[in-house]
């Protein structure tokens, strides 16, 4: 029992919640989900089972799409539409589409963010929200993330009680604060701020399209047909370049060898070693030995 389901997680469970309920679905201990996603957002959430969880860093290490709301005019202490109002000017002038289009456009590319006080970030052996809890003032550290794409819905701007909404698509780098993202919008603006709603829309190749919710797993499994909702372990590296090899070869990467390094090999991230369509192994360039590559992962789907 090894692949991947491309959960579309509800709100108001967990990643973990989401991890024990397919535990119990696939009726196995070997389960693990390739990055958080808070309560309240739904959304893709790639599910990792049997050998597929070795996968799990590179999964959870891809660019990721999500669909934000963000209000203008009132900000929370914990950027969100969870937390207590800190901050308030109401918004009494209209807001161009172009406006906001314009400053989207800045936010492209590499940026630094300031990561939120309410976080699971450790500062000093203390995680950020244990700080904030405690009121204590903290150095909060500042992560350079990078903006694929971002885009506004221009059909979601609406105004309403002295605050603007809108929405916005944006593809990031893993470890990007869409909430930060949504402050930082707002002060761009003029405007306190905050992300009032979000949902995942894509991580890697597994959208919106391609997820599958618990209620059409368990309808699977009632008719005895859970296997076929799983996807193979590749679907979750397509985006890791591929290098083929030959019997000879495969037998020694399932014995987790060194090898010599191929001349076509990308040197700059892990490689998938691959044998008659299937992934046996990630490797990667030798730190001692840039002649060699040596294995991290090495996949016994037999």
């Amino acid at each position: 029992m090894n692949g991947i389901i491309p959960l579309w997680k509800p709100v108001g469970m967990t990643s973990h919640d989401c991890v024990i309920k397919l535990r119990r679905l696939f009726e196995t201990k070997k389960v693990g989900h390739t990055g958080t996603l808070d309560p309240e957002v739904s959304g893709v959430l790639p599910i990792c089972i049997g050998e597929a969880t070795k996968i799990v860093p590179y999964l959870t290490d891809t660019k990721k799409t999500y669909r934000a709301e963000i209000t203008l005019g009132k900000a929370t202490d914990t950027e969100d539409q969870t937390g207590q109002i800190i901050e308030e000017q109401p918004i009494d002038e209209p807001i161009s589409i172009d406006a906001i289009t314009a400053v989207l456009e800045k936010f492209l590319g590499k940026i630094e963010q300031v990561t939120p006080l309410y976080s699971a970030v450790k500062v000093k052996g203390k995680k950020l929200y244990q700080y904030a809890r405690d009121n204590q003032t903290v150095e909060r550290p500042i992560r350079q993330v990078i903006i694929h794409a971002i885009e506004l819905a221009p059909e979601s701007l609406i105004a309403a009680e002295d605050t603007i909404k809108f929405e916005i698509e944006t593809t990031v780098s893993k470890g990007t604060y869409i909430r930060t993202l949504a402050v930082d919008i707002g002060k761009a603006l003029g405007y306190p701020a905050h992300m009032s709603k979000l949902v995942r829309t894509g991580t890697a190749d597994f959208n919106e399209n391609n997820s599958i919710e618990f209620e059409d797993l368990e309808k699977l499994k009632a008719a005895g047909q859970l296997m076929s909702a799983l996807l193979p372990l590749e679907a979750g590296i397509t985006h890791l370049p591929g290098h083929r090899v030959d019997s000879e070869i495969a037998q020694k990467v399932s014995y987790g060898q060194k090898l010599p390094k191929p001349s076509d090999w990308v040197d700059d991230q892990p490689n998938r070693i691959e044998f008659n369509q299937k992934t046996l192994a990630i490797y990667q360039v030798h730190p001692d030995k840039p002649t060699e590559i040596k294995p991290l992962r090495v996949f016994n789907l037999d």
